[in-house]
């Protein structure tokens, strides 16, 4: 496909997303519809797309249009581009752009180019204070790639050497060894022997920063467990005994195999099978993913107010949950990937203000530094 090509793909599938589709399904119909694309081109159009979702505001104003049509063009005009050298009309190109189109557009105002919703704007900058403006422009660029070393299988010099020998190029986080940021082929990861013999998960440099200041006294409960990434980065740093859970027994489809691939014992306990009492029980709860806006661009523009108060009641219930499972003298962490303070330190203190357990420390990593953002809060069981 050509670069215009692309940016007529590009067109069709942002246009599905603004009449409503969520992005990823948007993408696939197209993938699955256009047998010719290879995966070079697939890679391109969702970056085309998911670059112009993280900027939309801000590329509908530069285009004139909160269209297909309108964002690219926004992405022509903000990166200094002729929109001649895409709106062709030739081939697969987007037709060329009418006499209204070029004569419309305008900088954005300083709330579009924030790219946020104008509901959140102040929720965002009472929960980040003197930080929320650079953390706003960073969620607005695309996030890095990061790798844990699994050290059940390797150390860190070894998987970063094993990486290396398939031009995946990275470098240890300053403040954690054991996570690598890919400097380049990220997409030859999930290909590459490193991956496929367990030396190297996914996994971003907050959430692992959060596992490695986690207590590790006992037995462990990951009662929100998802695809299980924090149950393997526990036992992967030692943890004896390890159970996963979630509601939603399909989250936890693949994680047998992850966890034999990076050789870390894990019993899965089906939804509503918890039994007992943990040293740790880990709860990282449904949340606005405010914090990896980056990663899933959509999902900023498609929260809602009612959403946001319907996710507050729903970690309250879950951080309750989660409680029960703490054994006498044990510890709770409560985690989100969101950086809105009403998940996050308000809700831990209003579960504070009625349940026997205290405050051990709260944490909260940050675009671009930490590179998703995150929240953390241990708390002990009095």
């Amino acid at each position: 496909m050509t670069p215009a090509a692309r940016a007529e793909a590009a067109i069709t599938i942002l246009d599905r997303i603004l009449a409503g589709d969520p992005a990823e399904p948007a993408l696939l119909r197209w993938s699955r519809a256009s047998r010719y694309a290879g995966s070079g081109d697939r890679a391109a159009v969702r970056d085309l797309v998911f670059d112009a979702l993280r900027r939309k505001r801000s590329r509908a104003a530069l285009g004139g249009a909160m269209t297909g049509r309108g964002l690219i063009l926004g992405m022509c005009r903000d990166q200094g581009l002729d929109p001649a050298t895409l709106f062709t009309g030739e081939g697969h190109a987007p037709v060329p752009l009418t006499a209204e189109e070029r004569a419309a557009g305008r900088s954005p105002t300083p709330a579009e180019a924030r790219d946020l919703p104008d509901w959140l704007l102040p929720l965002w900058d009472a929960s980040l204070g003197a930080r929320a403006e650079a953390v706003a422009q960073a969620m607005r660029a695309r996030a890095p790639v990061w790798l844990r070393a699994n050290t059940l299988r390797a150390s860190p010099q070894q998987a970063v050497a094993a990486l290396a020998e398939e031009g995946i190029a990275t470098e240890a986080a300053a403040t954690l060894p054991t996570a690598l940021r890919v400097i380049d082929g990220a997409r030859r990861i999930a290909g590459s022997r490193a991956y496929r013999e367990g030396l190297v998960e996914l996994q971003d440099l907050s959430p692992q920063r959060a596992c490695a200041a986690l207590p590790l006294e006992g037995s462990v409960l990951d009662y929100c467990s998802g695809g299980g990434g924090k149950a393997l980065a526990l036992a992967a740093r030692g943890a004896r005994a390890v159970t996963a859970h979630d509601v939603d027994a399909a989250r936890m489809a693949d994680l047998p195999a992850r966890a034999a691939r990076a050789g870390a014992r894990i019993r899965i306990a089906p939804p509503g099978g918890v039994r007992g009492h943990f040293d740790l029980v880990v709860a990282d709860v449904p949340c606005s993913g405010s914090g990896t806006w980056r990663r899933t661009p959509d999902a900023k523009w498609r929260l809602t107010p009612q959403g946001f108060a319907d996710l507050l009641d729903l970690q309250a219930a879950i951080l309750a949950q989660a409680a029960g499972f703490v054994a006498a003298g044990g510890a709770l962490a409560y985690m989100t990937c969101s950086l809105l303070e009403p998940e996050n330190g308000e809700t831990v203190r209003r579960f504070l203000a009625q349940a026997p357990f205290s405050l051990v420390e709260e944490r909260r990593f940050l675009p671009p530094e930490d590179s998703d953002g995150f929240y953390l809060a241990l708390i002990r069981r009095d």
